[in-house]
């Protein structure tokens, strides 16, 4: 649908833009070019058309530590598909970043200013905030030494994979750290996936050691996790590369007896192969070399292994850090998440700026909501990291609970919203009740595939309800023909129209390639089929990055509006729209009676068209009846269309999220269209997938009367 023409209403903006590290930098470029950008627009405009110099700019304004020289950044000419390499002849170590500082006179030298020795770099936070634990710059420069060094005797190599299965805390930071400190490959599951999920990654990147944590304590309930520690074992093997795994104590005073977990050893163990060796030596590798394995959402098969590399990942951290965020040591970063997530990276990167990162695990809501909100006081966070389900929890509780009226919010700076839509109520209820006006309301969006962000906030802008204020710099997004037949060159829809998001210039953090993903011999790729599959194949031009994101664009603002993924885009009878403009209408009309919804498209083979059925999960104590329903219609005709209106609205016990508690479409798109699918451990509820499949009968559907009473 297209967006209007007049803006939103404005909610924030920057009490003195100037004084930003965007603003310097654009006064930087104009004197070095000659221009005279004034507007965040205009500055993203030229980081678009200039791409090579703006990011060259970003490399020499907000340095690495780093070695070697480039005798160009990279080669524009070439296609997006071919993945070109940036800055060939630098040598970067990504542990070496985040520990140590580059020296301002010469780059190559890594110093401790804005890190230093008894400085706090990060702080561990137990669920129930009972357990919280500072780890000094010093610290966590032994840390990673002693356990590098131990790695190194046991035969860690650059290209060796190492996988950890465990919490947000410092002793997985500190895997994290050493492995990538001797050019290995670090990959992360998070200990609340399910076995199977856990081994359909192993199984394909074949580390050499597996971390797991002994225990895991997540919503008042405590796990012992040596059973799935055993079956984690037995599924490796057969697996030459493997070679053990080492247990991590969830309880530093007591660890777990794991006698009875077969090829396994404790931690304190493991590090007596370093001999209390902690010299932190540090090896750097080409900028593309790589350093990191993340995973698609898998949520119906075995999920893609996305590779990433160095260099792209920390010159994009100085850019959306930096010229974004006005990131520095004055920062304290706080991003509620999973070390299965790649929101986890955001807790391992953010003290690349000197910022101190709060890692916490367990739930936020234990042993009740406001104890997690005190902690942004306590800790004076200025970032916060969350979703839209997690604000909606505490708008929707009884009563509602509001962070600025439960703790002193005058530190932060900034919420980020990220997983899934932000919708226009949530924004006016942030402001109007949830948060400080002085605050930020971050809404952003990019992800696994790319390690950075597409679109984000700005201080040089201002916010207005919905939607996300702009495009990161450095990337030419638009909006192209959702009408486009897949395999044709696709084209640009007019500002304000909805279309499928892309990305049409290559960037630093496009993935060096999937895992297991080579080209074949004499192909015209020269990226693996899953690779081009899974971006470039949409539009069939070597130079249009398709990200399964639908989205439109004011032209007024030129914030991008999100509204859902594209392979849950709605059409019936050829009306296009996003299911998240049904939930945003949902969300700001029955906030007292409709917990959650899921809107997807029907179409089995028998069907000629496609059909809207929209699921709705009542609030406690709240009824679903024939006459909710037709309020229901009736908002839907009147905010989006009457041709957006559900055929069929069912009540439902429960929505299918992933372990990070995104809504997923898919699944249940497939199931009601008449798949047989096979759900993926990464989702936290798979069983409840099993309730959608009486949908796919005819009659169930009632003669298309609308409301019915499924079987709940």
């Amino acid at each position: 649908m297209a967006s209007k023409l007049a803006p939103p209403p404005k909610l924030w903006e920057h009490p003195n833009p100037k004084s930003t590290n965007a603003w310097a930098f654009m006064q930087q470029i104009n004197r070095k070019y000659g221009l005279k950008m004034q507007t965040w627009d205009e500055l993203h405009g030229w980081s678009v058309t200039s791409n090579s110099a703006f990011w060259e700019e970003v490399f020499k304004q907000y340095p690495m530590v780093h070695s070697g020289s480039y005798s160009k950044v990279v080669d524009q000419s070439a296609p997006m598909e071919s993945v070109p390499s940036w800055f060939e002849g630098v040598r970067v170590n990504f542990a070496e970043n985040v520990l140590y500082t580059p020296s301002p006179t010469d780059p190559s030298k890594a110093t401790t200013i804005d890190k230093e020795d008894d400085a706090v770099a990060c702080t561990e936070v137990r669920e129930g905030c009972n357990e919280i634990r500072d780890c000094t710059w010093r610290e966590i420069r032994e840390r990673t030494a002693l356990l590098a060094n131990a790695m190194r005797a046991r035969g860690v190599r650059k290209g060796d994979r190492v996988a950890v299965v465990a919490s947000n805390s410092i002793d997985t930071l500190t895997v994290f750290y050493a492995v990538t400190a001797l050019g290995g490959l670090f990959s992360s599951s998070s200990t609340d996936m399910g076995t199977k999920g856990v081994l359909d990654r192993l199984h394909q990147i074949k580390p050499k050691f597996v971390f797991a944590d002994d225990w895991a304590v997540y919503n008042g309930k405590t796990v012992d996790l040596r059973p799935k520690m055993k079956e984690i074992i037995s599924g490796m093997n057969g697996i030459s590369e493997f070679q053990g795994m080492v247990s991590m104590p969830r309880w530093q005073d007591r660890p777990e007896d794991i006698t009875i977990v077969p090829r396994t050893e404790t931690l304190s163990n493991f590090l007596q192969a370093s001999a209390g060796n902690k010299i932190l030596q540090f090896e750097r590798f080409a900028f593309g070399d790589p350093f990191l394995i993340v995973y698609s959402s898998g949520t119906t098969g075995m999920p893609k292994c996305i590779v990433h590399g160095i260099g792209g990942i920390l010159v994009n951290n100085k850019k959306e850090g930096k010229l974004h965020r006005d990131m520095g040591p004055d920062s304290t970063v706080l991003q509620y998440t999973t070390t299965g997530w790649i929101m986890y990276l955001t807790s391992c990167s953010s003290m690349i700026h000197g910022s101190r990162a709060i890692l916490y695990d367990g739930s936020p809501f234990q042993p009740e909501p406001k104890t997690f909100i005190r902690l942004l006081e306590s800790q004076r966070v200025t970032d916060f990291g969350t979703s839209p389900r997690y604000m909606q929890t505490l708008a929707t509780a009884q009563p509602p609970i509001y962070p600025r009226e439960v703790a002193d919010l005058s530190a932060l700076r900034r919420v980020t919203s990220t997983g899934m839509v932000l919708s226009e109520p949530q924004f006016h209820q942030f402001y109007s009740q949830a948060f400080p006006t002085h605050v930020q309301l971050a809404n952003i969006s990019g992800g696994t595939d790319l390690a950075a962000c597409l679109v984000l906030d700005t201080p040089l802008k201002p916010l207005y309800a919905g939607g996300c204020q702009t495009a990161a710099l450095g990337m030419d997004v638009q909006a192209f023909s959702p009408d486009t037949l897949e395999g044709e060159t696709g084209h640009a829809v007019p500002l304000g129209e909805a279309g499928e998001l892309v990305c049409t210039n290559a960037f630093p953090t496009m993935p060096v390639r999937f895992w297991n993903d080579e080209p074949a011999h004499g192909a015209k790729h020269r990226i693996g089929a899953k690779y081009f599959g899974a971006y470039f194949a949409r539009f069939q031009n070597p130079s249009v990055w398709a990200h399964g994101d639908f989205i439109s664009i004011n032209p007024t603002t030129k914030q991008v509006n999100l509204h859902g993924r594209a392979d849950g885009v709605l059409n019936p009878s050829g009306v296009r729209f996003g299911s998240a403009e049904i939930y945003n209408v949902l969300d700001a009309r029955f906030p007292e009676e409709i917990q959650d919804s899921i809107c997807v498209g029907q179409r089995r083979p028998t069907d000629e068209d496609e059909r809207v059925m929209l699921f709705l999960l009542m609030k406690p104590g709240a009824k679903f009846t024939a006459e909710l329903v037709q309020r229901a219609k009736d908002a839907i005709a009147k905010d989006v269309g009457r041709r957006c209106v559900p055929k069929y609205v069912f009540e439902t016990p429960e929505i299918p999220t992933t372990i990070n508690l995104k809504k997923v479409e898919l699944p249940v798109k497939q199931i009601v269209s008449g798949k047989k699918i096979k759900p993926s451990d990464t989702l936290a509820n798979k069983e409840c997938l099993d309730f959608y499949y009486q949908f796919a009968d005819d009659e169930r559907l009632n003669g298309g009367k609308g409301a019915v009473k499924a079987k709940l």
